[in-house]
């Protein structure tokens, strides 16, 4: 005869954490704070992902007029606002919950910087695109907090951002197959999340304590970044007298080369010296370069 935890088992072989980093914090942009796990010396690249920041940003801080190609960045807010400005024209604020998903692709110029009052805070993700995709037309999916897709049951609560979480999807289309999840734990809640066996996968606690991988493991803290092995899926409880609150990020492996500039993601260094020849000459992808500034960016000079 089993037990009830026996028979309502979800996962085979849960994922164990093979690594595990304090994301500390430093400077980045025009005076903003961010707390980078990924992308930092210790992890250049974790396949497909490039960076994740957890950003902190007062105005007049931020992240002013800067170029992007070969990739897509995810922004998700979780206190204040963030207005972003493109060459394109595209325009907007994204608050609280919000998301934007931009892919990048051939290129885009843009401006990512804070409302007026208080610190604005949120993280934000980088995700490779394979080489075929490297250099598509950029593309924006924006979502506001309401319709963000939520799920919640037995003291847990996941906001879905990419992929499928409790029987729940997510709207946004993955070039690069990923799934990102908002988890909330109630204090004694127990989450067993499936994750496609060949992607890698991640855990960054956003607040509180939590128990990942196995109840004979030590608890993780905010502001830690929690590599997994192999296997099937996370298993996390929080035994804390708190609510845990963590992101959980998975994606599939492109396995192809990397080369890095700055805000340029290529597959070699001669494209990388094409993409900085482009973008210096305004061709190929940043013809609206040519004469554009952002407003923020034109008020700063007044």
């Amino acid at each position: 005869m089993t037990n009830s935890t026996e028979s309502s088992r979800v996962l085979k072989e849960p994922r164990l954490v093979e690594r595990k980093f304090l994301a500390r914090p430093q400077h980045e942009g025009a005076g903003a704070i961010v707390r980078r796990s990924v992308g930092r010396f210790e992890l250049k690249y974790f396949d497909p992902f490039l960076l994740l920041d957890e950003f902190s940003v007062t105005a007049p801080a931020g992240f002013p007029d800067h170029p992007h190609r070969g990739f897509e960045t995810v922004t998700y807010m979780l206190q204040g606002s963030v207005t972003h400005e493109d060459f394109d024209g595209h325009k907007g604020t994204i608050g609280v919950g919000d998301l934007q998903w931009m892919t990048a692709g051939r290129g885009i110029v843009h401006s990512e910087m804070p409302a007026p009052q208080g610190t604005q805070k949120g993280l934000q993700l980088w995700i490779n695109l394979s080489s075929k995709h490297k250099m598509i037309e950029p593309r924006y999916q924006e979502i506001q907090s309401k319709n963000v897709s939520e799920a919640v049951k037995d003291g847990i609560k996941v906001r879905v951002i990419a992929g499928e979480a409790l029987g729940t999807k997510s709207p946004i289309y993955t070039r690069t197959p990923t799934m990102y999840l908002d988890f909330t734990l109630k204090p004694g809640a127990h989450l067993q999340q499936p994750i496609p066996i060949s992607w890698n996968a991640f855990v960054y606690i956003l607040e509180g304590e939590g128990i990942f991988d196995s109840l004979k493991s030590l608890p993780a803290s905010a502001h830690h970044l929690l590599l997994l092995g192999d296997g099937d899926g996370l298993e996390a409880w929080n035994k804390s007298s708190k609510p845990l609150r963590f992101i959980l990020v998975g994606g599939e492996p492109l396995g192809e080369p990397v080369v890095q500039f700055g805000p340029f993601v290529m597959n070699n260094q001669e494209e990388i010296d094409q993409t900085i020849e482009d973008f210096e000459n305004c061709i190929n992808g940043f013809e609206k370069a040519r004469h554009w500034k952002s407003e923020s960016s034109l008020s700063l000079d007044i």
